[in-house]
This record gives C-alpha cells, sequence and structure tokens, in this order.
C-alpha cells in the first residue's frame, strides 16, 4: 500500500496527470470510471484565484466520485500562494499539489511551474508557505532541471521532504526539452534509491503501455506512475495497465462501441458542466484522439468539429458506430 499522508492508495497506483485544457472534470470523470487511482485539477493559477477569475474559480470544482483527488497550484509569488492553498483547502480535495514543472512560456517567464528549479530557495520556501497554510498533505510535480547542467532533482527532493511534502512527482525531463525527445527515468530511478528519501516517488514521462509500465516498475522501484497525453482519448489505459501487471496479459483493446459511448459520456458531461457552446467547443480537442486510427475519417471529424448542436454530434456519433460498426476490426 502506498500513503500519502491519510490518502491510502493500492500497491503501484496510477494517476492522472495534471493538463492544463484536459484533465477537467468530464475527463477525469472517464478516467476514473477506467482505473485512475488519483487525479488532479488542471492547474490552477495562484493569481487568477486570488483575483477570483472565474475560470480559475471554475476549476475548484470536485465531485464526489473523484476522491482521492489533489488541487495542483502554480505561482509566483509566495503570498499569493499561501492564501490560495487556504482557498483550495475549502474545496475539500484530498490534497493539495504545486507545479513546479510546466515548462511553457506564459507560466515560466512569469517566475512560476519549472521556473523554480532556477530558484531553489525561494521553491522551499513557496512549499513551506503551503505545507503550513493547509492540514492536507502537500505534494509536488516537478521535472530534472532546468536544462542538462542543472538537474537538480535530488536536491529539490531531499529539501522539499524535509520542510513537509507528502510525495513528489517527477516528470523525466527538464524544462528547456519541454516535450521533446525521451523521457530520462534515470534520476527519478536515483530518488528511489537514496536512503534519505521516504516519501513515495511517481515517475511521468513517456508511459504509453502496459508493458513500458512493468517495465519501469521493474527498472527504476517508483511507487506509481503518473500518465498524461497517453490517456487523451484513450481512458482505458488505467485498467489495461493493471489488468497487465496482474495477471501477464493484454486486454482486448476497446471495441468501436467503447469509443463512441465514453465519447459520448464525455461529451454530455462536457455539456452540463461548461454550458453547450462552450462544452462543444472545448470537445473538439478530443474527437481525433478517441477515433485515432480509424480508415477515412477525416470527414467525420470535420463534421463533429463544425457543429454547434448537441443532438446533432449525437447522430453522427450514432452514424460512426453504424458506418464502422460493420468493419471492426479492420476499421481500427
Amino acid at each position: 500500500m502506498v500513503r500519502i499522508g491519510s490518502i491510502e492508495l493500492n500497491d503501484f497506483p496510477l494517476l492522472l496527470a495534471p493538463m492544463e485544457d484536459v484533465s477537467d472534470p468530464p475527463f477525469r470523470a472517464v478516467c476514473k470510471a477506467n482505473g485512475a487511482d488519483l487525479m488532479y485539477t488542471e492547474f490552477i493559477s495562484s493569481e487568477g484565484l486570488i483575483r477570483d477569475a472565474a475560470k480559475s474559480v471554475q476549476k475548484l470544482d470536485i465531485f464526489d466520485y473523484e476522491h482521492p483527488i489533489g488541487i495542483q497550484l502554480f505561482g509566483s509569488d509566495i503570498e499569493t500562494m499561501r492564501s490560495c492553498a487556504e482557498i483550495a483547502t475549502r474545496a475539500r480535495p484530498d490534497l493539495i499539489d504545486i507545479n513546479y514543472g510546466c515548462p511553457v512560456k506564459n507560466v515560466a517567464c512569469r517566475g512560476a511551474g519549472a521556473a523554480l528549479l532556477q530558484d531553489i530557495p525561494k521553491m522551499v520556501k513557496m512549499t513551506e508557505a503551503v505545507v503550513k497554510a493547509t492540514h492536507l498533505p502537500v505534494t509536488v510535480k516537478t521535472r530534472l532541471g532546468w536544462d542538462e547542467s542543472t538537474k537538480n532533482i535530488m536536491e529539490v527532493a531531499e529539501r522539499l521532504q524535509d520542510i513537509g511534502i507528502q510525495a513528489l512527482s517527477v516528470h523525466g525531463r527538464t524544462r528547456v526539452q519541454m516535450y521533446k525527445g525521451t523521457a530520462d527515468w534515470t534520476l527519478i530511478g536515483r530518488l528511489k534509491e537514496n536512503p534519505r528519501l521516504t516519501i513515495p516517488i511517481f515517475g511521468n514521462g513517456d508511459i504509453d503501455s502496459p508493458q513500458k509500465a512493468l517495465e519501469y516498475k521493474n527498472r527504476y522501484g517508483v511507487d506509481g506512475v503518473m500518465i498524461g497525453r497517453a490517456s487523451i482519448g484513450y481512458p482505458w489505459i488505467f485498467n489495461e495497465i493493471k489488468h497487465f501487471l496482474r495477471t501477464g496479459e493484454q486486454l482486448a483493446p476497446p471495441t468501436l462501441a467503447d469509443r463512441v459511448e465514453v465519447c459520448r459520456k464525455h461529451l454530455d458531461f462536457s455539456v452540463r458542466w461548461k454550458g453547450e457552446i462552450t462544452g462543444l467547443l472545448e470537445m473538439r480537442r478530443h474527437y481525433t484522439n478517441y477515433f485515432r486510427g480509424m480508415n477515412h475519417f477525416k470527414p467525420y471529424r470535420m463534421r463533429l468539429v463544425e457543429s454547434l448542436s448537441l443532438p446533432e454530434i449525437h447522430d453522427i456519433l450514432h452514424e460512426i458506430a453504424e458506418v464502422y460498426g460493420a468493419e471492426e476490426p479492420a476499421a481500427l
């Protein structure tokens, strides 16, 4: 069993990574239903939360079935992050997570996210302020370092554990790498070998199959893995990994009917939570992923992304199920 403070997780839990504009409640719902053990909100701007910005406040929405779940915060000002930890605690998550890993310019260039990897003393002070501001477990997600010459994750892990974090998730790339190249898990494995570290260490980066999850579990000894991009349009990856770890056998891939049904559930929740227009617009990024690999799918994709009518999109999904269902599995 893996413990994060008072939270008890199964051996080798599978975590859904916080992803901006992706891991909202509708997306989390389909991942939870398909085996995600611990999930996080999209990262929330501390500045936005302090200003009571509608988008930031909405990201605090948590539903009963989602537990255990963490709210992830990012920011560049220590006092603002402390205040936001208090606000986030009132939303009743199971933990508060701090983002020290986001590499995108509009975050890092403002002194937040991965930028704190260039200022470890400030990172420590900010983390300590958040730890003191909440009774909930505080965890951190970060990267190996800013660039190849400053892979300081060992120092970061030790110092953050010393001031009270309860778990650490590490993406196996530097900030400079962004999401390019192959994630390097070597240093993640060394964290697990460090006798000074007693908190759970979760690895993140390039886990896109049950086979790779098992390989990295055995090779690097991590307490669990965090899955991000591989789950977009394919929430089945969580149960597939669990089944493979338990039996050594690969689950059959989702059928076309499965893909249509989960896409439909995701769509309906998106509309209920965001309103019809916004819900339909924001689902557009998911259609290609749900039906990835289907032959001659472009005309259907165009119809799906051009429609602003929920009944019409349901009709298109029904048509996809009928047209491609007769060809399965060749259509996938």
